[in-house]
């Protein structure tokens, strides 16, 4: 039932609201906000143009860590929520200024942010849980931030390596309190996970 109201809801209005360099030109804090955070590379704008079933919504871009903002995109008539498309990290050819810039953005928005409902934070498939992403889940421990571990390029390997993957980022999920157990296993190409998580997504938002 949920999963063919937020199918009919995606398929409905959304639409680009606009990007926020600094706080100050966050959008006025009226509704649900569930943000997507990842590697850079690790498939958010394929997964955002997937769940939202557009084809550029979220500009999948060649160059790793494009999105030096925060992006929000309205969903709904009228608007319901926002899905807020957060800026890449594991920055590996970004001048240190513009990391620093980036990290005090997210970690500032987190920590600040009353209607920021969850957060997905992406883990590809194929590479596992890194550094750089216990670094993120700390930060959201932290913030106490509640999120979903989203698997993305489920497709892209084995299901005998996907199995693997799945059983050692779950033993590692566990250990994190402000992560739920439950993690979703998708591929933006195949379409798998993506009712599903569309469904979380509406269920995190409260609509």
């Amino acid at each position: 039932m949920l999963a063919r109201r937020a199918s009919k809801l995606f398929s409905g209005r959304v639409d680009f609201l606009l990007s926020a360099p600094q706080l100050k030109f966050l959008p006025e804090p009226t509704v649900p906000e569930i943000a997507f955070c990842g590697r850079s590379n690790v498939g958010k704008s394929s997964l955002l143009n997937a769940l939202t079933g557009r084809r550029s919504i979220a500009r999948a871009s060649v160059t790793p860590g494009r999105t030096q903002e925060l992006n929000f995109f309205e969903v709904g008539e009228p608007t319901l929520f926002r899905l807020v498309d957060m800026p890449g990290y594991g920055f590996a050819k970004a001048p240190p200024a513009v990391v620093d810039k980036w990290k005090k953005l997210v970690k500032s928005y987190l920590r600040g942010r009353q209607v920021l409902h969850r957060n997905l934070v992406l883990i590809d498939s194929r590479h596992g849980i890194k550094e750089v992403d216990r670094d993120m889940m700390q930060m959201l421990d932290e913030a106490a931030v509640g999120y979903r571990v989203v698997l993305t390029k489920a497709d892209k390997i084995k299901a005998s390596e996907l199995d693997a993957v799945i059983e050692k980022v779950a033993d590692e999920v566990r250990k994190h309190p402000a992560a739920f157990p439950e993690m979703h296993v998708t591929s933006a190409e195949k379409g798998m996970g993506i009712p599903e998580l569309r469904a979380a997504v509406l269920s995190d938002a409260g609509v």
